[in-house]
This record gives C-alpha cells, sequence and structure tokens, in this order.
C-alpha cells in the first residue's frame, strides 16, 4: 500500500479559491463548497461582460428610458421620480450613474425590491442581446463570482467574504436560458 495520494483541484463556490484537495473548509473564506468546475470570479477581461458596468448592452426599460449601462438601471430605478431617472440615465459612465444614485429620493420600498429589480434589469440585458446570451451560456455550470476590491459583499465578494447575489442572479438567469431554451 502507498503512501500517496492522487492529487486534484476544486474551487470554493463562495469565494473562487483553489483547494487542493476536499477535505476541510477554503483557506480563504472558512466555507466548505466546493465545485469541480473552475469559477468564474471576477467580472473583468473575458467575463467583463457579466458586469453591471459593462458598456456595449444598451437595453430599454419598461418605463421608456434607454439606460447605457444595468448600472444606470438599477441606479435610476431606485427611485420612482422620472426626472430623477432621466438624469442618472444621462450619466456619461456607470460609475457617475452609481454616484448619482446615491443621491436620488429613495423609494419607500427600495430594501425590499431590490434584488428583484436587479434580477429583471439583467435579465433584459441578457434577452435583449443575444451575442451575451451566448457568451452567458457559454460559462457553462462554472459558478459566477463578482469578485470585488471596492468591498461590496452584497452583490458581490469581499475578501472572501459576501452573498453575491449580482452571481446568483447571473446564475438564475443562465439556468432559466438552459431549461426554456436558448433560441
Amino acid at each position: 500500500m502507498s503512501d500517496s495520494f492522487e492529487m486534484y483541484v476544486d474551487w470554493c463556490v463562495q469565494c473562487g479559491a483553489e483547494h487542493s484537495y476536499m477535505n476541510g473548509d477554503c483557506d480563504t473564506c472558512g466555507q466548505n463548497t466546493f465545485s469541480k468546475t473552475k469559477p468564474v470570479n471576477s467580472f473583468t477581461g473575458e467575463y467583463e461582460f457579466l458586469s453591471n458596468f459593462y458598456e456595449g448592452a444598451p437595453i430599454e426599460m419598461f418605463d421608456g428610458l434607454v439606460y447605457k449601462t444595468t448600472e444606470h438601471a438599477y441606479q435610476a430605478h431606485k427611485t420612482h421620480n422620472m426626472e430623477e431617472r432621466k438624469r442618472v440615465a444621462a450619466m456619461s459612465t456607470p460609475g457617475k450613474a452609481k454616484r448619482a444614485g446615491k443621491h436620488v429620493w429613495l423609494r419607500d420600498d427600495w430594501e425590499d425590491v431590490k434584488i428583484s429589480i436587479m434580477e429583471g434589469i439583467v435579465q433584459k440585458k441578457f434577452l435583449t442581446h443575444f451575442d451575451l446570451k451566448d457568451k452567458l451560456l457559454a460559462t457553462g455550470n462554472a459558478h459566477l463570482i463578482e469578485g470585488n476590491t471596492w468591498n461590496d459583499p452584497f452583490w458581490g465578494v469581499y475578501k472572501g467574504q459576501g452573498t453575491n447575489h449580482l452571481g446568483q442572479i447571473l446564475m438564475k438567469i443562465r439556468n432559466n436560458l438552459n431549461i426554456n431554451g436558448s433560441d
């Protein structure tokens, strides 16, 4: 009998860290859920299209406004005031839209609806832009983690910690596209 063991690599589905074998918790985030499929743990480079800051996919929402990015749409939908929405929609970059969204008259139900609003906006992005839908489907069953350096553990994962709501939304949309057909 040999004292050696076969080394294999798994990835933590919480933070995307590489793990040598499936015993124990992740050294980075302490979770113990692993996958054999390498996750997408940053929405940059070839996966930039997954980011809400991606500028190649304007979307028209149900309010009749066209938003340059999903970030613009999300920030604008923090308010019911159409003039404020128009002002956010007109911002030249997603970063400026995000900053403007911090100063809108916040709708009373925002904390209750923000995740469903984000899901609707992101879904609209992928149902409107077929090239992006195909790229999303091409991620297969990879865990999608919005890893970030700007300390956002709500929508993503920061330093191994976070709820990764944006990644969860993207995986849900990908799953629904797979179930319902991608045509």
